[in-house]
């Protein structure tokens, strides 16, 4: 088994978190727009981090998450 390099990871784990926000915008039916005004954000931040194009900050992910009525937990696991 190959095993991934650091930077590997957290991509990984950087798209992950990306994909939960996404998927949560979607289900509340929340166009990007709306969210980004709720976030004090511009419509074309939230298209880019759905994208994976941003490389956002956690404070960022945070607002995000908790517009949504959501908060951002992080696990550190053993591989």
């Amino acid at each position: 088994m190959e095993k991934k390099s650091k930077q590997e990871t957290g991509r990984g784990a950087r798209a992950d978190v990306v994909r939960q926000l996404k998927e949560t915008r979607q289900e509340q039916h929340l166009t990007q727009e709306v969210l980004a005004q709720r976030a004090g954000t511009q419509k074309s931040n939230i298209s880019r981090l759905e994208s994976g194009t941003y490389n956002p900050s956690l404070d960022f992910l945070v607002k995000v998450a908790g517009c949504m009525g959501k908060t951002l937990q992080i696990r550190v696991t053993d591989k």
